[in-house]
C-alpha cells in the first residue's frame, strides 16, 4: 500500500498524529486501512470500538446509549452529594514492596485534605457504618477497648451484629487490603476538589507500577510478553499473537481478571486524556481534551490494534461493576439503611436518588452473567477463587507504591471500588438472605466500601461518556 505525501497543510495541521500514521502505514502491510482519508480518521476507522464484547452477550452500542443518556447524569448528581464526595484515606502508608519511591514533586500531584470543619459531623462521628442507629451504637462500642468485649448494655441482637461487623472488617472475603481509617495518618479528602486528571506523573516510575501489576499479578508467565509494554523490547506480530493465544487459552476467570485490570488501566488513561493540562500560566490553568494524547494511547493504527482492545476491556469492566450494582440492590432497599450525614432531609433525598439509579441499573437488558465464574469442581473452584482474591488484594497494596499522591488517591479508591464489586458478585447467597429490617449479620458494606463502589463506577461511567466526546472531537477535525 502506498500513500501520497502531498496532503493539504490544513489536514496535517488539524490531524496531530498525521505524520506518525503515515510512517506506520507506509512501512506495514495489512494495516487495516484502505484510503488516505484513514490517516486522520476517528477511532471508528482502522480500529473500531464497536460490536460485541468477548465473553459477553452485550455490545458497545447498547452500553453507550444506556450509560450516556440514562445513567450518567443522575450518577454524577449522586456523587456530588456530601455522603459520596468525602473519602477517608491514608496516603502515607509505606510501599510494602520496594523502598526507592520517587515522590512526584509537581503541585498537580498533591492532594489537599479536608479541614475538620469541612466534613459533615454525621460522617466524621461514624465514618464507616451506614445508619444513624447503627452509627450511635457502634460509636459507643468503639469507645471501649479496641479488643474488649461488646458493651453489655446493648441488646443481644445488636451485640451479635456488631461482632459480625467486626469480623467482616477483617474478613478473608475482602478483595482489598483496606486502609486503617482510624490511623492518625488517615484524612478525609473532598473528591470534587481533588479530581482525577493529568498530573505529569509518567515515565519509568509510573510504568513500574503497571508492570508489576501485569507481570506478577495477572496469572501471566514471564515468557509471555504483553503487547506495547514500555519496559519490554520492541515486539513483532508473532509475540503479539503469542500473547493473545495465551490469553484465549486461559480459564474464563483468569481471562476476566486480566481484562478487568486492562480495563481499569484504559479508563484511567481516558481520564488523563480528557482532563489534560492544556495551558499553565501565572494567570490560569486550562484543562481539557487532548486529542493527540488520546490517539497515542488508543488509536488503532498508532497502537497497532492494541488501543481498541484495551477500550473493549474498559467496557467489560463497566459490565462487571454494573452487574454488581444490580445485585446489591436489596442491601440498600432496607428501610434501616441511610446515607447518613446528619442532614435528614438531604439524606432521604439521596437515598431516593440512589434507589432510582439502582433500579435503572437493574433494568439494563444485557447484564453480564457471572454464573460461569468458579463453576465446576468445588475444590478447584474454591482454590481459583482464593487465588483470584489474593491477586487482586495484592494489587490494592501496590497502590501504596504510587509516587503521585493524587494518582495514589484515585488508584486506591478505584481498586477498592472494583474489589467491593467483586465481593458483591461472589456474595449472592449472603445478599439473598439479608433481612428486610434489622441488622444484616452476614453481608455488610462499610461506608468506605459504599463510597468507593459508586465513585469507582462513576469513573468508568465517565470514561464511557468521554469516549463519545472524543469521537465527536475527532469527527469535527474533518
Amino acid at each position: 500500500m502506498s500513500f501520497s505525501k502531498n496532503v493539504s497543510p490544513l489536514l496535517q495541521k488539524t490531524c496531530p498524529t498525521y505524520e506518525r500514521r503515515l510512517t506506520i502505514l507506509t512501512s506495514k502491510e495489512n494495516s487495516g486501512c484502505s484510503s488516505e482519508a484513514d490517516l486522520c480518521a476517528p477511532l471508528a476507522a482502522c480500529g473500531p470500538v464497536s460490536g460485541y464484547l468477548d465473553d459477553c452477550t452485550c455490545d458497545v452500542e447498547t452500553i453507550d446509549r444506556f450509560n450516556n443518556y440514562k445513567l450518567f447524569p443522575r450518577l454524577q448528581q449522586l456523587l456530588e452529594s456530601d455522603y459520596f464526595r468525602y473519602y477517608k484515606v491514608n496516603l502515607k502508608r509505606p510501599c510494602p514492596f520496594w523502598n526507592d519511591i520517587n515522590q512526584c514533586g509537581r503541585r498537580d500531584c498533591a492532594v489537599k485534605p479536608c479541614q475538620s470543619d469541612d466534613v459533615p459531623d454525621g460522617i466524621k462521628s461514624a465514618s464507616y457504618k451506614y445508619s444513624e442507629e447503627a452509627n450511635n451504637l457502634i460509636e459507643e462500642c468503639e469507645q471501649a477497648e479496641r479488643l474488649g468485649a461488646v458493651d453489655e448494655s446493648l441488646s443481644e441482637e445488636t451485640q451479635k451484629a456488631v461482632l459480625q461487623w467486626t469480623k467482616h472488617d477483617d474478613s478473608s472475603d475482602n478483595f482489598c487490603e483496606a486502609d486503617d481509617i482510624q490511623s492518625p495518618d488517615a484524612e478525609y479528602v473532598d473528591l470534587l476538589l481533588n479530581p482525577e486528571r493529568y498530573t505529569g506523573y509518567k515515565g519509568p516510575d509510573a510504568w513500574k507500577i503497571w508492570n508489576v501489576i501485569y507481570e506478577e499479578n495477572c496469572f501471566k508467565p514471564q515468557t509471555i510478553k504483553r503487547p506495547l509494554s514500555p519496559l519490554a523490547s520492541r515486539q513483532g506480530k508473532s509475540e503479539e499473537n503469542t500473547f493473545y493465544n495465551w490469553l484465549e487459552g486461559l480459564c474464563v476467570e483468569k481471562r476476566a481478571f486480566y481484562r478487568l485490570i486492562s480495563g481499569l488501566h484504559a479508563s484511567i488513561n481516558v481520564h488523563l486524556s480528557a482532563r489534560y493540562l492544556l495551558q499553565d500560566t501565572w494567570l490560569e490553568k486550562k484543562w481539557g481534551h487532548n486529542i493527540t494524547e488520546f490517539q497515542q494511547r488508543f488509536d488503532g493504527i498508532l497502537t497497532e490494534g492494541e488501543g481498541p482492545r484495551r477500550l473493549k476491556n474498559l467496557y467489560f469492566l463497566y459490565l462487571i461493576e454494573l452487574r454488581a450494582l444490580s445485585k446489591v440492590l436489596p442491601f440498600f432497599e432496607r428501610p434501616d439503611f441511610q446515607l447518613f450525614t446528619g442532614n435528614k432531609a438531604q439524606d432521604a433525598e439521596n437515598k431516593m436518588l440512589l434507589l432510582e439509579i439502582l433500579h435503572e441499573v437493574k433494568s439494563f437488558p444485557l447484564h453480564f452473567d457471572e454464573n460461569s465464574f468458579f463453576a465446576g469442581d468445588k475444590n478447584e473452584a474454591n482454590k481459583l477463587k482464593e487465588d483470584f482474591r489474593l491477586h487482586f488484594r495484592n494489587i490494592s497494596r501496590i497502590m501504596d507504591c504510587v509516587g503521585c499522591f493524587k494518582c495514589r488517591l484515585w488508584g486506591k479508591l478505584q481498586t477498592q471500588g472494583l474489589g467491593t464489586a467483586l465481593k458483591i458478585l461472589f456474595s449472592e447467597k449472603l445478599i439473598a438472605n439479608i433481612p428486610e429490617s434489622g441488622p444484616s449479620y452476614e453481608f455488610h458494606l462499610t461506608r468506605q466500601e459504599i463510597v468507593s463502589l459508586f465513585n469507582a463506577f462513576g469513573r468508568i461511567s465517565t470514561s464511557v461518556r468521554e469516549l463519545e466526546n472524543f469521537r465527536n472531537l475527532l469527527q469535527n477535525i474533518h
